[in-house]
């Protein structure tokens, strides 16, 4: 059965942050040729969504009616709204629960730990908000100058493009590095990884 990764979409979501990791994971599983990941946006309603600069999008499903999620990515943006939603903070809080594994990108990190998916846990977000963060919840360990941060069953990424390679990196996680690359190359993206040794040390 195909892995079913949900993106979490709301008004003013960066574009990237949520078309970038859709790419990746729709080309992994055009490149493995085996159907690997079925990937689907979701908003609170299926209604027509504005992310950031007015970029229209339809979200596939709404808090009630979307399958069963086994990878939930939460985007950044303009989270400031969607953060003091507590249907929101509740449903991110009882995916994270239910899914194998919940990432997020840029300032999702800041839902995250609204809902308290993330608590004292090692993250990262967009370098413009990594004093914010680290302030709003300071039991996070906030790292800076990496592209994600890997925790097991969570992961958070960097601002923007750095979702993209989180989204490689989830891919090598839940299938191969092999896949991994060959999706970058499809992509014609330079994937940038990790030093692994930095991102422990910090």
């Amino acid at each position: 059965m195909a892995i079913k990764i949900g993106i979490y979409i709301y008004e003013d979501a960066e574009v990237l942050d949520f078309s970038g990791p859709f790419e990746v994971f729709t080309t992994a599983s055009r490149v493995s040729k085996n159907g690997l990941f079925e990937v689907f946006l979701i908003a609170e309603t299926t209604e027509i969504v504005k992310a950031r600069a007015g970029y229209k999008v339809v979200p596939d499903y709404g808090f009630s009616d979307h399958p069963v999620v086994d990878v939930l990515i939460v985007v950044g943006g303009d989270h400031s709204r969607e953060i003091h939603k507590t249907q929101v903070i509740e449903w991110i809080a009882l995916q994270a629960q239910q899914c194998s594994l919940v990432a997020s990108v840029c300032t999702g990190a800041f839902l995250l730990a609204q809902a308290q998916v993330i608590t004292d846990q090692q993250v990262t977000t967009h370098w413009e908000d990594l004093a914010d963060l680290k302030q709003s919840f300071p039991a996070l360990d906030v790292v800076s100058d990496v592209r994600w941060v890997d925790q097991g069953n969570i992961v958070t990424s960097g601002g923007i493009s750095a979702g993209i390679d989180m989204s490689l990196h989830l891919v090598s996680k839940l299938h191969s590095e092999a896949l991994a690359q060959r999706t970058a190359k499809q992509m014609e993206f330079l994937w940038l990884k990790n030093d692994q040794e930095k991102v422990q040390s910090k």
